[in-house]
């Protein structure tokens, strides 16, 4: 199974908090982070890095269900 992984631009504000945690599938672009590969494994390291963005800025799915960040 896989997950997708989205930053939304919008509400991202760069602190570089998913680059420090996962750099091998986040990086800072130009104007915001970007996942490096939109879908991945599934992987507890992705949920915890979207459970620690300060701007709650990346969403998780596995098809129609959000799995992360977690309440």
């Amino acid at each position: 199974m896989s997950w997708r992984v989205e930053v939304d631009g919008s509400t991202c504000i760069s602190s570089g908090m998913c680059a420090a945690l996962a750099p091998d599938k986040f990086e800072l672009g130009d104007e915001h982070a970007v996942a490096l590969q939109p879908e991945v494994d599934e992987d507890e390291e992705v949920l915890d890095v979207a459970d620690s963005c300060p701007a709650m800025a990346i969403t998780v799915t596995d098809g129609e269900k959000v799995v992360g960040p977690r309440d």
